[in-house]
């Protein structure tokens, strides 16, 4: 679902969702899981892709923590040095992975 399971409401994570029930909060997602999505907090997964960065990169930057949009969002106006270099690294990486590819 892309958010973090600990921020979602004590009902859902008490609760067993079934496949049906995941495909109809996917298809009409509740005012609880539209907020989560558009300002977190979210997991690193989302945190590494909405940075263009991998998890690996996050942690050596030292991000451990679940990350709000406007957290993200700021990370992105500020551009530290750690995070262009690790957008680098990420960048590099998926080269080396397109190359391969076409071998």
């Amino acid at each position: 679902m892309g958010v973090l399971f600990s921020a979602t409401p004590a009902e859902f994570r008490a609760g067993v969702v079934s496949r049906d029930e995941l495909n109809a909060l996917q298809a009409n997602p509740p005012a609880w899981l539209t907020d989560l999505r558009r300002n977190g907090p979210h997991p690193k997964q989302v945190v590494a892709a909405k940075l263009g960065v991998s998890i690996s990169g996050l942690a050596r930057a030292g991000i451990t923590e679940p990350l709000t949009t406007a957290e993200i969002e700021q990370l992105k106006a500020e551009n530290p040095e750690w995070l262009e270099h690790e957008r680098g690294v990420q960048a590099e990486a998926r080269k080396e992975a397109a190359r391969l590819k076409q071998r």
